[in-house]
């Protein structure tokens, strides 16, 4: 089992997420047997709007956690706020986004979200190897 850890803060967000895509192409090279590319084309905007959420809503810093099994590639982000990600209408003029979570929901496998008994929570995104 291969697995990566990456912390970005907001301080730098943008740099902190474009780190965060990067590291994570960077891991999915590397395995073996390779990922195929579909599946890396998944990883990626998950990992993106994950970490964008956890900085912009979660407390200005996060930490991502990518493990890669035979069959699944598990992304895990952790942050300081105990809110989970819900369900919206998406804003159709571009003022209050709502188009993340559901594009996470319909690229995994499966999506959870666990609070920490310290604070905070990790979101959860199974995603096909």
């Amino acid at each position: 089992m291969d697995t990566m850890s990456v912390s970005a803060a907001a301080v730098r967000s943008t740099t902190s997420v474009a780190d965060a895509r990067e590291s994570v192409r960077e891991c999915l090279d590397r395995l073996v047997p390779a990922v195929a590319a579909e599946a890396a084309e998944t990883v990626v905007p998950v990992v993106s709007e994950l970490v964008t959420t956890a900085l912009r809503h979660g407390g200005g810093t996060c930490t991502l956690d990518l493990t890669a099994r035979p069959d699944s590639i598990e992304v895990a982000v952790h942050d300081r706020s105990p809110q989970a990600p819900r369900m919206r209408t998406p804003d159709l003029n571009g003022r209050t986004g709502g188009f993340g979570w559901p594009m996470v929901n319909h690229l995994a496998r499966a999506t959870a979200v666990t609070r920490q008994a310290a604070g905070g929570k990790t979101v959860i995104a199974l995603l096909h190897r």
